[in-house]
């Protein structure tokens, strides 16, 4: 496994394939439809949200199995609590208005929708561009703080195996996405 987290090339072969399958997913999910992200956001339609959620127990779970064996490695970014209000602000009116998320935009443009990839992909440019020129400005006002939440994950922190508490949550997930789908969201 060293070699995989040492070879640059093999990650980047592995994260397109995954990102392939991941994108083939979302549209068989359904997800990468304007109508269906537009119809979660007016909490009438929970595709996305039970999509969500299986991705999470699944990372979860590898991450519990994977984590305590080495294969893994975590790498924590800094964040603060302010930087993520604004950025899910900013994420939200984005999501809102075009009705895509990054990834179910990539899988809207991989489906042939036009408007994932004017709308999505040449925003996602133009605003991370805008972000990037106005980077400095916004530290030095310090609207956007460096700071971090913290150097260690929860991983790093648990004194059992990781699977003692994530199953637990992941039974909790699973149950909650039947009970949407019995309602027929």
């Amino acid at each position: 496994m060293e070699n995989i987290q040492r070879n640059k090339k093999l990650q980047l072969i592995l994260g397109l394939v995954f990102g392939i399958i991941f994108g083939f997913l979302l549209q068989k999910g359904g997800v990468t439809t304007y109508e269906v992200i537009i119809n979660q956001l007016r909490l009438v339609d929970f595709t996305v949200l039970k999509i969500m959620l299986s991705a999470v127990v699944v990372t979860m779970l590898s991450i519990s199995i994977l984590f305590p064996l080495k294969i893994v490695k975590l790498h924590p970014k800094s964040g603060s609590i302010r930087n993520s209000i604004i950025g899910g602000l900013l994420f939200g009116i984005g999501f809102g208005t075009l009705g895509y998320c990054p990834g179910t935009v990539a899988g809207a443009v991989g489906s042939g929708n036009i408007d994932g990839l004017i709308g999505g992909v040449v925003g996602i440019i133009i605003g991370s561009g805008i972000f990037a020129s106005f980077y400095t400005k916004l530290i030095k006002r310090r609207i956007v703080v460096i700071d971090k939440y913290s150097n260690h994950t929860f991983f790093n922190a648990m004194k059992r195996h990781p699977l003692f508490y994530t199953v637990p949550f992941a039974l909790v997930m699973i149950i909650f996405m039947y009970f949407l789908e019995s309602l027929g969201l």
